[in-house]
């Protein structure tokens, strides 16, 4: 293993199992945030990046502001509510063609969808959900730099090389007709919020409020904003869904009786990120199915377990079921609305006079 690469390993691997510790020490039942938070930057960048960190600070808190206004003030009005809806979504899709936005989007679109899912049922408290996650966002920071401290990269790389684009985006697979040109960045645009307002529409009418890892792997799988970029991203989410989850299967039939042992827990979580951990930091696919594999390994035990009390047996195999069932449809949605936008949105050739020069 090269040396880098060992070392992006141990940061990735640090920022999981500290935020973790940190959830178990606090007693966050929304803690899976401080966990996962880490993780996501941590795999983005090989040295501290202010930018990233404040962008992801500012869009957590933001969409949570936004959802907080729109729940308070509209939630007895559903067609102002879907409007004012409808508007934010729109905006995150929008900044999600750019690079220099594309977190902030992100970020935005994929807890917004949540904070606005679980807010309607009337059992939810809202508030203790917010209060849960910007203070996994806020911990975020220290945990990152504290990463950075203790394991520092040996050759430092110029600025311009990090993004922050999900890992799931820069799959080889990704790498395909992203356009860059007016026509082709609308149609990116409207296939994002069309899937954002169906996955909206559809967890507002249905009662599916233990969903929330199907509707986090709706938004996993738009991420490329495009038809063959999805369908990689979909092949990946599966593979490292169900990885995830067998490794926190192995996690509660090998701790058994010690379960409420919290150092034991957060030892044999430690184990298994650490192979997810390796993998994230390779990237390419394998930081994709290592994504997937942590998510898959993170939210069930950090949410569904308790200790002599309740197992994450059945909540493994649902949130599996559900995962699997949620990009199968979100696949084939990204596909009909692809085609649709193809029809109505004629995007110019990008070398079309390159081509004209050629022939004469």
């Amino acid at each position: 293993m090269k040396v880098d690469t060992l070392r992006k390993t141990q940061r990735i691997w640090f920022g999981s199992v500290t935020g973790l510790a940190v959830t178990l020490v606090f007693g966050w039942w929304y803690g899976l945030f401080a966990a996962l938070l880490p993780m996501f930057v941590l795999t983005k960048i090989d040295r501290w990046n202010s930018g990233i960190i404040m962008q992801l600070i500012i869009s957590v808190v933001w969409i949570c502001i936004q959802v907080t206004l729109i729940v308070g003030f509209l939630q007895p009005y559903p067609l102002l509510m879907t409007l004012a809806v409808g508007l934010v979504l729109m905006f995150k899709c929008i900044a999600m063609t750019h690079k220099s936005t594309y977190l902030f989007g992100y970020i935005g679109l994929l807890i917004g969808s949540i904070l606005l899912n679980f807010a309607s049922y009337n059992g939810f408290d809202l508030e203790e959900f917010v209060m849960g996650l910007i203070a996994s966002t806020l911990v975020t920071a220290p945990i990152v730099g504290l990463a950075f401290y203790l394991f520092p990269e040996q050759n430092i790389l110029p600025a311009s090389a990090f993004t922050a684009e999900p890992t799931a985006a820069k799959s080889r697979a990704h790498v395909d007709t992203q356009r860059k040109d007016h026509n082709g960045l609308v149609r990116q645009a409207l296939l994002g919020w069309l899937i954002a307002m169906a996955a909206f529409i559809l967890f507002q009418v249905a009662d599916l409020n233990d969903s929330l890892s199907a509707q986090a792997s709706i938004f996993i799988v738009l991420t490329p904003m495009t038809l063959i970029g999805s369908l990689a991203v979909a092949k990946i989410r599966i593979i490292g869904t169900f990885l995830g989850c067998f490794a926190g299967m192995l996690i509660q039939l090998t701790l058994y009786t010690w379960s409420n042992n919290a150092l034991l827990f957060l030892l044999a979580y430690a184990i298994a990120a650490g192979i997810f951990c390796r993998w994230l930091a390779l990237g390419d696919i394998k930081a994709g199915i290592g994504f997937s594999a942590m998510s898959a390994l993170t939210v069930p035990l950090t949410t569904s377990f308790v200790p002599e009390q309740k197992d994450a047996f059945f909540s493994i195999c649902y949130r599996f079921s559900s995962i699997l069932m949620a990009v199968v449809c979100t696949s084939l949605a990204i596909w009909i609305t692809h085609h649709f936008l193809v029809r109505i949105i004629k995007a110019k050739p990008l070398k079309k006079a390159t081509d004209n020069r050629t022939l004469r």
